[in-house]
């Protein structure tokens, strides 16, 4: 697979985001919140995120950590690797608005009826993972069965989590093409409204911007963005924990966090507040949903600049999920979606606005 990169932001771009800024006043604080209002009292929050520079990637002793005893990551195996061989240095020369959390269902609904979108889980022949509620264990030591399988007939709509969905649940069982869209749409929206300034879209953000924001104040490469000890991510993140799934005193198996944090499934965002936030401001930036990218995925490790393949492409997902084990949720962690049609009931997106980024051929 050949991989190239986009040049840095424009010269022209930058002197708009800088001159809309001037006209604003000094550039926004750190944390400020943008709210863009969709429509039938929805609205959808980002905070600003400085420009800055930061450590992406995980060392070798995060790694043995992740595939030990307590991270409970599958030892052996080359995701690790994904995460590039030591942490490099990466620098965002502009300031950007990260979604306050992932794109919940009722935003995503917003979207939906405006323009009659139909999602590629939706479409003839269209399927989607999601997770089987006749499952019970693995059988580890007999024949290995999984807990989730590509069903047709769900969506997003409903996810077949065998309880009701709300409005503030992060959206899934979308896919990078789905949350491209949503970000088209968001644009054209925001800007038919008077409330987007030139030189901005709202979009799928980067791997860098996506780190960088995860990682908060922490720029050094920490495991997670409080820190590296899993016991002080009580109360902060929804991963794998002790909670029983829905109808069975059963709860995931492998490796979890030793507290409960309230979901065995999905969390409603923002379910933690202040301590689920990071110093950006930013909330479940681990666990809860994977997180689609905007760039394609190189195995090798991320990118300072928007990485595009030229063909066989695999979005990037970040962040974790609700079943992961606390090693397979830090802020390093990162993988390659089947493909751009892909969905999943552990996959969501967030979003981002600032300078255009173009990833189209």
């Amino acid at each position: 697979m050949r991989f190239e990169t986009l040049s840095r932001i424009s010269a022209i771009t930058l002197i708009v985001f800088i001159s809309v800024a001037t006209t604003r006043g000094a550039e926004p604080k750190q944390g400020a919140v943008n709210r863009a209002a969709l429509g039938g009292d929805v609205v959808l929050e980002t905070v600003f995120v400085p420009p800055g520079e930061f450590m992406m990637g995980s060392t070798p002793e995060e790694k043995a950590w992740a595939t030990g005893i307590e991270g409970g990551a599958q030892p052996g195996t080359a995701r690790e690797s994904y995460e590039g061989e030591r942490p490099r240095r990466m620098k965002v020369n502009y300031g950007f608005w990260m979604g306050r959390t992932e794109v919940t269902v009722g935003q995503f609904q917003r979207f939906v009826s405006e323009t009659g979108y139909v999602t590629d889980a939706e479409k003839p022949g269209g399927k989607t993972q999601c997770f089987n509620p006749k499952w019970s264990s693995y059988n580890m030591t007999t024949k290995v069965t999984h807990a989730w399988e590509p069903m047709p007939g769900k969506s997003w709509r409903d996810p077949n989590f065998q309880f009701p969905m709300r409005e503030d649940f992060p959206v899934v069982c979308v896919s990078w093409t789905d949350a491209r869209a949503f970000g088209q749409w968001l644009t054209k929206h925001q800007r038919a409204a008077g409330a987007l300034p030139e030189g901005l879209e709202y979009r799928l953000p980067t791997e860098t911007e996506w780190e960088y924001a995860c990682r908060g104040a922490n720029k050094e490469s920490k495991y997670f963005w409080w820190g590296n000890e899993l016991s002080e991510g009580e109360g902060r993140f929804n991963i794998s924990a002790v909670d029983f799934l829905p109808d069975r005193k059963q709860k995931w198996p492998l490796a979890s966090a030793p507290w409960s944090d309230g979901f065995s499934f999905v969390a409603p965002v923002d379910s933690f507040g202040p301590r689920g936030r990071n110093d950006f401001g930013i909330a479940d930036m681990c666990g809860n949903v994977w997180e689609v990218i905007l760039d394609h995925f190189d195995p090798a490790g991320g990118h300072e600049e928007l990485l595009v393949a030229s063909e066989n492409y695999r979005p990037v997902c970040r962040g974790g999920n609700y079943f992961d084990v606390p090693g397979n949720a830090r802020c390093a962690v990162r993988l390659g979606l089947a493909g751009p049609h892909y969905s999943d009931s552990r996959d969501g997106f967030r979003i981002c606005l600032g300078p255009p980024r173009s990833i189209d051929r």
